[in-house]
């Protein structure tokens, strides 16, 4: 299945304890269907103090599902991503707006 979210793109979270807010996503994972959005869905990592790092608690993005994200289309509002042929070419448009997303 073609890419509809990719890294870097500007989501907003749907469902879930983290509804509403938005973020940049930092990685996807296509096998499990899943994406690391920065600053959303946080939990408190514990570790062990060591010699090279300082232990604590590390507060650390888990992965959120991707069909709780929606890209967010220049108007600041969830949009789905659609596909169309411009110039010979596959692109990513907003279907809210029909913007192309990345050229």
């Amino acid at each position: 299945m073609a890419a509809k979210l990719k890294t870097g793109d500007k989501v907003v979270v749907l469902a879930g304890k983290d509804k509403g807010k938005t973020g940049t996503i930092s990685s996807v994972d296509r096998k499990t269907g899943k994406a690391v959005v920065e600053g959303v869905n946080m939990a408190v990592r514990h570790t062990r103090q060591s010699p090279q790092s300082q232990g604590g608690r590390i507060p650390k993005a888990l992965p959120i599902d991707l069909s709780n994200l929606a890209m967010l289309d220049k108007n600041g509002k969830a949009t789905r991503v659609g596909f169309r042929v411009e110039e010979g070419k596959k692109v990513r448009y907003a279907k809210t707006t029909g913007d192309v997303i990345d050229a």
